[in-house]
């Protein structure tokens, strides 16, 4: 009986369906495998900034605590948030960030409806040169940008002197060469690609002219784009340091209070051990990280979808 089993057709069957199941079950170990690795690459750092914001001087001095203390304090943190002047630096990155994001949003969502749905004479050059854009370093053209704005239009009059540096950066902003607006024309030029031209040429049919089909029309349905554009201008904006530091020397924002916030610990309460220097800083960092993590949490799906439907992955 066995021996007829075994020359059966149902064997043969048998024997490929326990195949696929332990190959599913084989791929499945080694997926899970490699998602844990990358999970511990990216989280273990965050996981290890949070800790050392919460130990006590004794649980870093001991070799035998490594990632969860001994000892919860909030004394790091409580120091992190007066040598930073963390609310009102807080309150002027946010302004200052969200202030240029929606300026980053209407300059470049017009540029890119425009490469997106009107030809004209040199429109492939341009968006080349936007291109071309994304990929030069910043750091390459810093003294002639800087220069521009200390001398402007060959004159004497210093915009880095106006407002502290916003009207300089506003400037950079409001004419589409500002933080990564090459990266956000680019997604909006995608995005309203992706669209149909049947909702334009309906409301062309009704009158409406080129600027308010781009109101009324293209902008509500261009909701995905508009979030992911936010999000990344917010975050770069947010932890910006180059423009920053380059157009506005005086500013107080977190990413540069930040970066004195271990020399200003050590200066005003004489602590020069680069341990205890360390896990002020490291509860500056987290401190100036949750207000991101918030923000993306709450815009995930948006953020995920304007991506998918701006062609930057996939």
């Amino acid at each position: 009986m066995i021996r007829a089993w075994v020359n059966s057709p149902s064997f043969d069957n048998t024997v490929q369906k326990w195949a696929g199941k332990v190959k599913d079950f084989i791929l499945g170990i080694c997926m899970a495998i490699i998602i844990v690795g990358v999970c511990y690459i990216i989280l273990s750092p965050i996981f290890g900034i949070v800790s050392r914001a919460i130990m006590t001087p004794e649980d870093v001095i001991n070799p035998l605590i490594f990632l969860v203390p001994q000892n919860f304090t909030m004394a790091n943190i409580n120091y992190a948030v007066l040598h930073m002047n963390y609310w009102r630096s807080l309150a002027e990155t946010l302004i200052f960030a969200g202030a240029f994001s929606l300026l980053h949003v209407i300059v470049c969502s017009m540029v890119g409806y425009g490469f997106a749905r009107f030809k004209f004479p040199g429109s492939n050059i341009l968006f080349a040169i936007v291109i071309v854009t994304i990929v030069v370093p910043v750091h390459s053209y810093m003294v002639p940008m800087f220069l521009n704005f200390q001398f402007f239009l060959g004159t004497n009059l210093n915009l880095l002197d106006v407002g502290n540096g916003w009207l300089a950066i506003g400037l950079l902003t409001a004419t589409g060469v500002g933080l990564r607006s090459g990266l956000y024309i680019y997604i909006f030029r995608q995005f309203f690609r992706g669209l149909p031209k049947e909702i334009e040429e309906a409301a062309f049919i009704d009158g409406a002219g080129a600027f308010y089909t781009y109101v009324k029309v293209m902008i509500p349905n261009a909701v995905p784009a508009i979030v992911t554009v936010l999000l990344f201008a917010f975050v770069w904006h947010y932890n910006d340091t180059f423009y920053t530091s380059l157009l506005m020397p005086n500013n107080r924002f977190l990413s540069s209070m930040l970066m004195t916030l271990g020399n200003n610990f050590s200066a005003r309460e004489f602590v020069f051990s680069p341990l205890l220097i360390q896990m002020v800083v490291f509860a500056g960092v987290m401190l100036a990280i949750v207000p991101i993590l918030t923000i993306y949490l709450f815009l995930q799906r948006y953020f995920v979808e304007g991506l998918e439907r701006s062609g930057i992955v996939g």
